[in-house]
């Protein structure tokens, strides 16, 4: 996609958490389609939990087509609040997807500072394929002054693993994932890429 522009998430001029939270449904939907179909009500479940100053979006004529957050060992991409998940999915599922979220997004990362963990990519489905992630990728790379950038990737995300190879990521360990069959995947492949 040509004249895709990349800006931090708390540098538009207008609020972008609804179309943030879009693209992370739309990226995200498989996973997270058990505890709705309505791809609003998932919006409307995390919408709130952006951390801006983390994130970048990818804009196309107008509309953000992409999104990727570079956190630190001080912050990470999302703060789930579950009250407003609850809110949004009701008790049970939002109890759940609360537990699910929060075990996954809110752990600190113990990694040196100058190291930056790429997490939380996903594009629309109509920009797949179009260089949008790479784009992300790159320009994180290029802007901000780490040394090292470390991401994971799903075992069964072939596609994802194959652009990061391409674009300079190598991998350095995998993980058996517990109750993998359940969630669709065997293990975590962790990837780094030193400037």
């Amino acid at each position: 996609m040509e004249k895709v522009t990349i800006k931090r998430m708390d540098d538009f001029e207008r609020d972008v958490r609804e179309e943030a939270a879009a693209v992370f449904i739309d990226g995200y939907y498989k996973d997270l389609s058990f505890f709705s179909k309505d791809r609003t009500t998932l919006q409307k479940a995390i919408r709130h939990a952006f951390c801006e100053d983390v994130y970048y979006l990818a804009e196309w004529e107008g509309e953000v087509v992409g999104i990727l957050a570079c956190s630190t060992n001080q912050s990470r991409a999302m703060k789930v609040n579950k009250r407003e998940i609850v809110d949004a999915l009701g008790f049970l599922k939002g109890s759940f997807a609360y537990s699910m979220l929060s075990r996954e997004l809110h752990p600190p990362l113990h990694y040196p500072d100058d190291t930056g963990y790429i997490e939380c990519v996903a594009t629309t489905s109509e920009s797949r394929g179009k260089g949008v992630a790479s784009a992300l990728v790159n320009h994180v790379i290029d802007h901000l002054h780490f040394s090292t950038y470390i991401l994971e990737v799903v075992d069964t995300n072939t596609n994802a693993h194959r652009l990061y190879k391409k674009l300079g990521f190598t991998e350095y360990k995998r993980k058996k994932e517990r109750f993998g069959k359940m969630k669709g995947f065997r293990e975590r492949i962790y990837m780094r890429f030193e400037c």
